[in-house]
């Protein structure tokens, strides 16, 4: 097994235990680049690998009290019901542009890191419910459509719409992390005989078993280490490895 594989499996994890957020945007490109896997094998086997790390690490937030269920409701299941939407519409576009606007999530994801979660803006008043359902409708389809759990979005949604605690916000996004990769990662079975793709049980298995380690690791250093400067340095990696696939991606359209 490609060592680069492990380690990146650990940083799927550390991502997630650590900002409740990023293990997909990882995933994707390791399987793609480093397995040399197709587009959308990759997507159906990041579901499930980052389903069950966002599962596993969730388990310590859960145990603390720092899940917000009724935010997991209410944004969670109408956001599997957008991951099933966008699972499906994956079979009608290439891999190629599926990468395309991957490349295009992770620059946004970029810029939503790089900005500082302040705490301001919790004073404000609570949203009206349908604004919440509508956003998780929307983050879930394009969980679905390109394969990442959209920690990115549901952590400063939970944080700024639901007005929770940055570390509930982290907890609760698990959470729904988890129940959108199951129902995208079964959605996706259809998509993969269709394509004639098999998941390949080895690579997943090694990658869930180290991710599931680094998010042990993130989060027990989590409250060690200041968010915003983590944030910070994730954000740097996502725009390099943007650019790397919007390029590739590029060139093969071209």
């Amino acid at each position: 097994m490609n060592i680069l594989i492990v380690l990146g499996a650990v940083l799927i994890g550390l991502s997630l235990g650590l900002l409740g957020s990023g293990g997909s945007i990882i995933t994707v490109p390791l399987l793609i680049y480093v397995a040399d896997e197709p587009a959308k094998l990759a997507i159906a086997e990041s579901l499930f690998i980052v389903g069950c790390i966002s599962a596993f690490g969730s388990l310590s937030y859960i145990k603390r009290g720092l899940v917000s269920w009724k935010f997991v409701m209410l944004f969670g299941v109408p956001s599997m019901f957008g991951t099933y939407l966008g699972a499906w519409t994956s079979q009608y576009v290439s891999g190629v542009l599926q990468l395309l606007t991957f490349s295009i999530v992770m620059l946004i994801a970029s810029r939503s890191m790089f900005s500082p979660l302040t705490s301001g803006s919790n004073t404000a008043s609570p949203p009206r419910k349908l604004f919440v359902i509508s956003a998780g409708i929307l983050v879930g389809a394009l969980a679905g459509f390109v394969g990442v759990g959209g920690g990115f979005l549901i952590v400063p949604a939970l944080f700024l719409l639901g007005k929770l605690d940055f570390k509930q916000a982290i907890g609760s996004s698990l959470i729904i992390i988890t129940m959108q990769s199951l129902i995208g990662y079964l959605k996706y079975q259809d998509v993969l005989e269709q394509f004639a793709l098999v998941m390949n049980w080895k690579t997943v298995a090694v990658i869930v078993c180290a991710g599931i380690l680094g998010s042990m690791l993130g989060v027990r250093i989590a409250d060690k280490i200041p968010q915003q400067k983590i944030r910070k340095l994730f954000a740097l990696v996502l725009v390099i490895l943007g650019i790397y696939i919007l390029g590739t991606s590029i060139y093969d359209i071209l």
